[in-house]
């Protein structure tokens, strides 16, 4: 059942996406309300596109390494005693596996969400990567919950 949260972040990122390459054009801004934009992105490299490659063996490196990632996850669930924690680790699973069907598909991860103040502006997000962060979260505030020993 704990697969069922990767499988939903999976489902909703994709969906997300799939409307998103519908109706948006890369590169433009689609104004959604004060401090929120879409604005298509393709991101080739990870996060923030940090390590970004034009090189054509780049999506398929990144895309092995976020799968032996995601098998280690998937040990590291099965293995877990505590359900909030299988709980982040799902959302973790998810939101890796919602980016590496986007590197697979197109050879980089789609992102479109943009938040901002003023002039600045966060880097472009997708609905995987905030259910990775999410999902890191859970897992941080599962690891001080009180009676348990490390």
């Amino acid at each position: 059942m704990i697969y069922l949260w990767s499988l939903f972040v999976i489902l909703f990122d994709q969906l997300s996406k799939i409307i998103v390459l519908d109706k948006c054009v890369e590169h433009e801004t689609m104004e959604i309300f004060p401090l929120f934009n879409l604005f298509l992105t393709f991101n080739r490299g990870v996060s923030f596109s940090l390590l970004t490659s034009d090189s054509a063996y780049a999506p398929m490196l990144l895309s092995a390494f976020t799968l032996v990632v995601a098998g280690l996850l998937i040990y590291w669930i099965q293995k877990e005693k505590n359900k909030m924690a299988k709980v982040g680790l799902a959302l973790i699973l998810g939101g890796a596996l919602g980016n590496v069907i986007d590197r697979i598909r197109f050879g980089a991860v789609v992102d479109f969400l943009d938040f901002y103040l003023g002039e600045y502006h966060w880097p472009a997000f997708n609905i995987a990567d905030s259910a990775i962060c999410i999902g890191v979260a859970i897992l941080l505030l599962s690891s001080f919950k009180k009676g348990e020993k490390k």
